[in-house]
């Protein structure tokens, strides 16, 4: 769908092995450094620290999600990673990374 390759925020999507399966526009500018493109195709795994992989276990053995906010470049992101399922059968996950203005709205809605 051509909205989430345009999307101004990146989409991250693995497999339930945690290998990389599709990163929009937004998410290869945002990992150029890293590799971009050639992300596609290999493992979270590798490309995060003991503490990240070990969230990363537990989310695919949970299959349960995980949402945080983190700033980074002076940039503050809201940070949604939850499992994607396919007729019932976990089929691995999908990171959203939005940046957030600094002073956002919170609304209570009735």
């Amino acid at each position: 769908m051509e909205f989430i390759e345009k999307l101004d925020g990146a989409v991250i999507v693995s497999d339930a092995e945690g290998n990389i399966t599709y990163l929009n526009e937004t998410a290869i500018r945002n990992f150029e450094k890293e590799g971009g493109k050639d992300l596609i195709g290999t493992n979270m795994f590798k490309c995060h620290n003991e503490t990240s992989r070990q969230k990363l276990r537990e989310m695919i053995e949970g299959r349960e999600k995980n949402v945080y906010t983190i700033e980074k470049q002076g940039k503050k992101k809201l940070i949604y990673q939850t499992p994607w399922f396919n007729e019932g059968e976990f089929k691995g996950f999908v990171e959203l990374s939005l940046e957030i203005p600094p002073e956002m709205p919170h609304f209570i809605r009735k």
